[in-house]
């Protein structure tokens, strides 16, 4: 079948890390035609319905020269066997438009995945909310003395914004910090944005694990994503170093409890954060880590998505 990957810019994808790359090449090592959509190309009209500019490409072994483009012409949504949304956050504005331009395409008969309302429906770092048993002590506000409150009562805390990603804007604040007052009223924008605020875990020194389930089977690997020295975040974009990882008993309890639950939302791939014996995020706009996993591994969790895939339209779900 064709595909269609909505992605960032090519020039920006890294050949050699991306998930997204990864899943292109197995899908066409398993027979489907890739094709690539740029988010701001993506348009509705009364007679065409939604439609967008797609690029044909051939995918390449090299990680420098990682594909060819054959051919580029507009094309309904509905006219490919799949959509895949992995348009990187900020979840913003226009990230929203586009997941009522997909759902619009899905009532014309296209198969997005990630379901457009499912990614608007779930917050990726307040979504934990609804699995609180599993989720350390957190508060989500956007007043600064419910946030300054919650300081003081966990003594060391995460500050981060909702809609942030790859370790963007993350502040460790303890209590006594002398910069507290300045973090809370930037972060808040002085009480106009709601933040997560969530008490510091100590095993972060072990890794940020990343657990990813893929048509609701828990992956057998996570990736531990450790910080560099001096650092708090673990994230691959500011640093960390990536150990990938056999789950441990906590770690399956908590991706097996979730699976079927986000599945059944049409969550196709899902990147569950962990850290020690606590789920800190759910990650479902564009999850990665497969190319880490596989390449200390063996496990082939990009082959793992491309068969749920096939199923998931095979079976209309």
């Amino acid at each position: 079948m064709r595909i269609a990957f909505v992605v960032d810019p090519l020039p920006l994808l890294k050949a050699y890390k991306d998930t997204s790359i990864a899943m292109m090449r197995a899908a066409q090592a398993a027979g489907h035609a890739i094709w690539v959509v740029q988010q701001p190309a993506i348009h509705w009209s009364a007679v065409h319905g939604v439609c967008a500019e797609a690029v044909h490409l051939e995918m390449l072994a090299d990680d420098d020269d990682w594909f060819v483009e054959v051919d580029r012409h507009v094309v309904a949504l509905r006219d490919f066997g799949a959509v895949l949304m992995r348009k990187d956050p900020p979840f913003d504005a226009e990230y929203v438009t586009t997941t009522w331009l997909l759902e619009r395409a899905e009532a014309e008969g296209a198969r997005v995945f990630n379901s457009p309302r499912a990614l608007r429906d779930h917050s990726e770092k307040l979504s934990v909310a609804e699995f609180a048993s599993f989720a350390v002590a957190s508060v989500v506000a956007r007043d600064p003395a419910l946030i300054h409150a919650f300081v003081e009562r966990e003594r060391d805390t995460i500050l981060k914004p909702l809609d942030g990603m790859g370790g963007s804007e993350i502040f460790r604040v303890r209590h006594d910090d002398p910069n507290r007052n300045v973090i809370v009223e930037t972060l808040t924008h002085h009480g106009a944005r709601t933040i997560m605020a969530q008490r510091y875990i100590p095993e972060i020194s072990d890794g940020d694990k990343r657990i990813l389930i893929v048509g609701g089977e828990v992956v057998p690997y996570c990736l531990a994503r450790i910080p560099k020295a001096g650092e708090t975040r673990g994230n691959l974009a500011v640093g960390g170093r990536g150990v990938a990882r056999a789950l441990s008993d906590r770690d399956r309890e908590i991706a097996g409890t979730l699976a079927p639950v986000l599945a059944a939302r049409g969550l196709l791939l899902v990147g569950l954060d962990v850290i020690g014996d606590w789920l800190t995020e759910i990650n479902v706009t564009s999850p990665t880590c497969f190319v880490e996993i596989a390449e200390q591994t063996g496990f082939d969790a990009a082959e793992l998505f491309v068969a749920a895939l096939e199923r998931a339209c095979a079976s209309g779900a």
